[in-house]
C-alpha cells in the first residue's frame, strides 16, 4: 500500500520560490518510498480535512517567509522578515492533526520553526553571530553541527560517524527556546545555536532540522536516513481514535 506524505506548498504568494524548493522535497520523498501529497494553501479548511484522512505523515518544508513573533509574544524587530498567514493556518491544520493521530512529522527550516513555536518555543528572530548560517543553496558544507548523544537524530548517522558532521544552512531565524516536550538534539558546533530539535517519545516520530536534508539527499548518508526513518515511521503508523492520542501526550 502506498505511503502518503502530506506537503503543504512552501509559500502562498512566491511561486518561483515554490518552482524552485519544493521539487527536491518530492524527490527525497519519492526516494524515500513515499508518495507525497502537496497541499494547496489555497484550499479550504473542510477540503484540506478530508485530504488529510489519506495521509500517514506530515513532512512541513522551508519558506522564503518568516514566523510572525507575535505568535510567540515578541514584537517585530526590523530584520523579521513577513509571515505568511495562509502557509501558518494550513501548517496549524497538519500539525492538530499529526498530534492528535501521533501521525509522524518531518520538519525542515521553516518548518522546524513553526513546529516549534506551534509548541509554545520562541526563536531568534534574526541571528547575529560569527557564523553565515545562510551561504545560499549552492554551499553543501555550511558549517559542523554537534549531534546529541541518545537522541533520535542520533540514532540515524551512519555507523562509525561521529556526532558531529558538516551541513548545508539556509535561515536566518532559529529555536531561542524549545516548545512543549521538545528536545535539542543538535547545536551549530561554533556558535551554539539550535540546528534540530524532536519530540521527548519513543513512540511519536517527529524530527525537526534546521538545515536542509533534501537538498543533500544524493550525497548525505544522514540525509538519505532521515527521509528513510520518516517513511518508515509512516508506514509502520496505525490509525488511533483522538482520545487515546490525547491521553498519551
Amino acid at each position: 500500500m502506498p505511503i502518503h506524505i502530506a506537503i503543504p506548498e512552501p509559500t502562498s504568494t512566491d511561486a518561483a520560490y515554490n518552482q524552485r524548493s519544493l521539487p527536491p522535497y518530492v524527490a527525497a520523498l519519492e526516494a524515500a518510498g513515499a508518495t507525497p501529497i502537496v497541499f494547496s494553501l489555497r484550499e479550504r479548511q473542510d477540503s484540506i480535512a478530508r485530504l488529510l484522512l489519506g495521509v500517514q505523515g506530515i513532512l512541513l518544508p522551508g519558506s522564503g517567509y518568516d514566523v510572525d513573533p507575535e505568535r510567540y509574544g515578541e514584537a517585530r524587530i526590523p530584520e523579521c522578515g513577513p509571515a505568511d498567514p495562509a502557509r501558518t493556518a494550513v501548517d496549524e491544520l497538519l500539525l492538530q492533526d499529526a498530534f492528535n493521530l501521533q501521525k509522524p512529522i518531518l520538519a525542515i527550516c521553516h518548518g522546524a520553526q513553526t513546529l516549534n513555536v506551534w509548541r509554545n518555543g520562541s526563536l531568534v528572530q534574526d541571528l547575529k553571530t560569527p557564523i553565515n548560517h545562510s551561504p545560499g543553496r549552492a554551499v553543501t558544507d555550511a558549517h559542523p553541527v554537534t549531534i546529541s548523544p541518545g537522541s533520535r537524530l542520533a540514532a540515524l548517522l551512519p555507523r562509525n560517524e561521529g556526532l558531529e558532521l558538516n551541513v548545508n544552512s539556509s535561515h536566518h531565524q532559529a529555536v531561542r527556546v524549545p516548545g512543549d516536550n521538545l528536545l535539542v538534539s543538535a547545536v551549530s558546533s561554533q556558535d551554539g545555536v539550535i540546528e534540530a530539535i524532536e519530540l521527548d517519545s519513543p513512540s511519536h516520530f517527529v524530527v525537526a532540522v534546521q538545515w536542509h536534508p533534501e537538498r543533500t539527499y544524493m550525497h548525505s548518508a544522514l540525509s538519505r536516513a532521515i527521509f528513510s526513518a520518516f517513511a518508515q515511521a509512516a508506514t509502520a503508523w496505525q490509525p488511533r481514535r483522538i482520545e487515546e492520542s490525547v491521553a498519551a501526550s
